[in-house]
């Protein structure tokens, strides 16, 4: 019979979802059976849409006030339930252990595995329970602390600032993030390629004069350039926005709504701009797409913009002038910056991490 995982996620914020359904597709390739649910937005559906979109609006438009309700919830025991919110979408996930009795559980959120544990308290037998930890480098104690079987991790900086943090080295396993199984299997731009025209690929956050301001500092920077804009969930708020860039630079703008061709995209463009978030992050290195963050969250996205530091794959630049002076630099002297974070990338090498997250659940079952 096929091992069977019950894999849950959160709506805040598109990394938790990514790695969960990223994560299902893998197992399922490797003969496993899977099923991806998200507790909170069962067990409390309205006030989970409304947290979600205040999520949104605070990290989009007041990120220092995020980061302040982020770090303070490094100080909550997690162990006790306190949360009348999270009563429901706890009883929730107690029926679906019930109901699915899966062999493992995989938590792409920090707070279940504190739920489990309360579920599972006085059962003769568990399911193993693993926490696919999305975040990098700068880790929350809510996913150091969570009472958890093994934590999968995104990169080796991670995986040694979390034993340095006191857990377990062998409890700690360096997969990669959770990308799409088909990044693997893809061949993205070299880093001998030809820059002429420079493709990049752009995914703007809701504030409206930055997809114009960001727009222009690439085109007019790059008179040979192209841009991709990848508007997803915005379409409504930025759509005439995008649609004016276009217009004034005839032949070189692409306008895209939510799409499913992500990889593939980062695979055929040279660049990205985009926020830090893990999932935007994590598939830019999968793709050794070369990326120039342009929104950061403090506190939740630092780590993630370390990470690409450390590798040499990417940096910051949060106004349209600093992005035309990196644009500029990266392609001085035949692009001799942009190939080298290519090299780098490529060295650092997490095109599977989906794929490597289900072979070690698989074989680590008892």
């Amino acid at each position: 019979m096929a091992p069977r995982f019950l894999i849950l996620t959160a709506a805040f914020g598109e990394g938790h979802n990514s790695a969960a359904s990223n994560l299902a597709l893998a197992l399922r390739e490797l003969g496993a059976e899977a099923r991806v649910e998200d507790p909170c937005l069962l067990g409390a559906p309205v006030s989970t849409r409304a947290l979600c979109r205040g999520y949104r609006v605070v990290t989009t438009y007041a990120p220092g006030l995020w980061n302040q309700i982020y770090r303070s919830t490094g100080k909550v025991d997690f162990s006790r339930q306190r949360f009348p919110l999270m009563r429901k979408p706890e009883r929730r996930l107690a029926g679906l252990v019930d109901d699915y009795r899966p062999d493992a559980i995989v938590s792409t959120y920090p707070l279940y595995p504190y739920f489990l544990d309360r579920i599972l308290a006085g059962r003769e037998s568990r399911p193993r329970i693993d926490t696919v930890v999305t975040d990098s480098i700068e880790i929350n104690s809510a996913w150091l602390d969570a009472p958890t079987d093994r934590w999968l991790v995104t990169d080796p900086f991670t995986r040694d600032s979390m034993i340095r943090a006191g857990l377990a080295a062998e409890r700690v396993i360096d997969t990669g993030f959770c990308v799409h199984p088909s990044f693997s299997r893809q061949q993205p731009v070299g880093d001998t390629a030809s820059v002429d025209p420079f493709r990049v690929l752009y995914f703007p956050t809701p504030k409206r004069p930055h997809v114009r301001r960001i727009s222009k500092s690439v085109l007019r920077t790059i008179p040979d350039s192209t841009l991709t804009i990848v508007l997803g969930k915005n379409v409504r708020l930025l759509y005439s926005k995008a649609r004016e860039i276009r217009e004034r630079f005839p032949g070189r703008v692409k306008i895209l709504g939510w799409t499913r061709r992500v990889p593939k995209l980062l695979a055929r463009h040279h660049l990205v701009l985009g926020k830090a978030g893990g999932a935007t992050v994590h598939e830019a290195i999968a793709a050794t797409c070369p990326m120039i963050v342009h929104h950061l969250v403090p506190g939740q996205e630092e780590g993630n913009l370390r990470l690409l530091e450390r590798i040499g794959g990417g940096c910051i630049a949060e106004d349209p002038a600093r992005i035309a002076a990196i644009l500029g630099d990266l392609l001085a002297d035949d692009a001799a910056g942009w190939r080298r974070m290519k090299r780098a990338l490529r060295a650092h090498g997490r095109d599977a991490g989906a794929l490597a997250a289900a072979r070690f659940l698989i074989e680590d079952l008892p």
